[in-house]
């Protein structure tokens, strides 16, 4: 899981962490339940676009009884699975992103506020190896447009001594969102120097995400992440992004991981 904003990302972990039974993600009904939780730094643009980054929490909790744990992208946002059904599964997905102020940006533009999404997601393994997934959000503050990522991931592993996974990325964002981020209003291109500028939706960006997680012994483990997308579009024209940003959008995460319950 990946926020873009620590404050209420350190927020949801605590609670996470507080209410493993309710939240975590859950495999076979027989047998002992383990538990696995992953902590640790990650490193994150502040706001699409930017060329600034935040440090955050990168934090995940799973659950199984005696089977392999379910295969979850490092990149992925918070939520669960509510409903399961053979290879499918549906669930709530939540994201966050941060203020972004004039002082922040490097210009007199609006603020934006703190976003706080809430959405759903569907994905479908096609195969043990291969994920598809669909996930939409709205924001309920800040830029309250939708957005959206596409995703698949290749996974290779041996149980739960070693897991890789790697695929591609786009993601998706309305005129609303678009606009809160990319857009300059006439009013503001007066007060920042940049050119009106009144963008549309669509994809957003495109990319790749990596991940690895390896067991270091019966209990302990470490994790690592990476992904890079590239601005594409209306939101690579903008010149909120050409003159104060950045087309590339790199992201990594580095995690201990630790295994309780069951036999171990």
């Amino acid at each position: 899981m990946t926020d873009r904003n620590k404050f209420p990302a350190l927020f949801l972990t605590a609670l996470t962490l507080a209410s493993v039974p309710a939240n975590a993600q859950e495999g076979n009904e027989g047998g002992e339940k383990r538990t696995r939780i992953i902590l640790g730094p990650q490193l994150s643009p502040s706001w699409p676009g930017a060329d600034k980054f935040s440090v955050g929490p990168y934090v995940d909790v799973s659950r199984t009884r005696d089977s392999e744990f379910t295969f979850e992208a490092p990149d992925e946002s918070f939520g669960s699975p509510l409903i399961r059904s053979g290879n499918f599964a549906f669930g709530p997905a939540f994201g966050f992103i941060g203020k972004r102020r004039a002082s922040d940006i490097g210009a007199d533009l609006p603020k934006g506020g703190l976003s706080i999404e809430a959405g759903a997601f569907g994905q479908v393994h096609l195969t043990p190896e291969l994920r598809l997934r669909l996930e939409g959000r709205k924001g309920l503050s800040g830029h309250k447009g939708w957005t959206g990522e596409v995703s698949a991931d290749y996974v290779a592993r041996q149980g739960d001594d070693w897991l890789f996974s790697i695929g591609p990325r786009v993601t998706l964002g309305d005129a609303k969102y678009t606009r809160a981020y990319f857009g300059v209003t006439p009013a503001a291109a007066v007060t920042s120097g940049l050119p009106a500028y009144d963008p549309g939706g669509g994809v957003q960006s495109v990319g790749v995400a990596a991940g690895y997680h390896r067991m270091l012994g019966k209990r302990w483990g470490i994790a690592v992440y990476g992904r890079y997308d590239r601005l594409v579009g209306n939101a690579a024209d903008s010149p909120v992004t050409r003159e104060l940003g950045s087309r590339s959008q790199p992201s990594a995460g580095v995690a201990l991981s630790y295994t309780f319950g069951g036999d171990q």
